[in-house]
């Protein structure tokens, strides 16, 4: 789901509920607008205004948790990418050759994992790439270690090179987006009920129209903002590969 696109129809819906809403007044009997028919109409409103907030809340919470949780996954990869190139090269000579697959594995990962959303999916689970991440950990299995030292480097580096196979599939599994379309549907018709009701009661006069124009366009900013941070490694809100791209410049070095 686009972002932007979705948040453009969210405002559209609600815009077009407001204008709906004063067109509906001045077409409904006197009767139907009372002081009652007000009142009720307001508590109900207000019940649906309430569970919207509450969702939203919920959601946006959700969905910045999510979104931190990557970040500080993205940034410990980057630290474990560091500290296996340092176990491998006070390893010795032998592990130079494991150092460059690495160096190659990580630039390839960062080409693949901050490209177009159209091409992302079929080549993170291209098996080319699945089999050069773990082909960098059969060969640090694979080191003949001489002493201690090189014994507890080999263990530490494939502890650490395991923790990065796992971390592979972390973004993986955030590619799709975790908002459903029928909850959209559901939020975006509560919203234009909502404003509606707010154009129904309003005065007509410019400065009101411009109010509410305003706080249509605000909700769908929130809808946008959610939406963005659902998808963490596209869009204008989205986890900088700086962490990694660092990483990869000290491999080797």
């Amino acid at each position: 789901m686009d972002p932007t696109v979705i948040s453009m129809v969210v405002f559209g819906c609600t815009f077009a509920g407001v204008l709906a809403g004063m067109r509906l007044s001045a077409a409904l009997p006197e009767h139907h607008l009372s002081s009652e028919s007000k009142d009720t109409v307001k508590l109900g409103i207000g019940l649906i205004a309430t569970m919207t907030a509450l969702v939203l809340g919920l959601v946006t919470a959700s969905a910045k948790g999510s979104f931190d949780a990557l970040n500080k996954e993205v940034k410990q990869s980057a630290v474990d990418v560091l500290k296996l190139d340092w176990a491998l090269a006070r390893y010795g000579p032998e592990s130079k050759g494991i150092r460059e697959a690495l160096h190659d594995g990580l630039e390839k990962r960062l080409e693949i994992t901050w490209a177009q959303k159209s091409s992302r999916a079929e080549r993170l689970l291209d098996m080319d790439v699945a089999r050069g991440a773990e082909g960098v950990v059969d060969r640090i299995r694979g080191l003949s270690p001489r002493n201690d030292d090189q014994r507890w480097l080999r263990s530490h580096a494939l502890d650490i090179g395991e923790a990065l196979l796992e971390a592979r599939w972390v973004v993986v599994s955030n590619l799709g987006t975790s908002v459903p379309v029928p909850f959209l549907v559901v939020v975006v018709f509560w919203l234009t009920v909502i404003f509606t009701s707010f154009g129904m009661f309003a005065p007509r006069n410019a400065t009101t129209i411009a109010a509410l124009f305003v706080c249509a366009l605000s909700v769908a900013c929130a809808i946008f903002l959610i939406l963005e941070m659902d998808s963490p490694f596209d869009g204008l809100i989205m986890i900088s590969p700086d962490p990694l791209r660092y990483a990869c410049s000290r491999i080797n070095h």
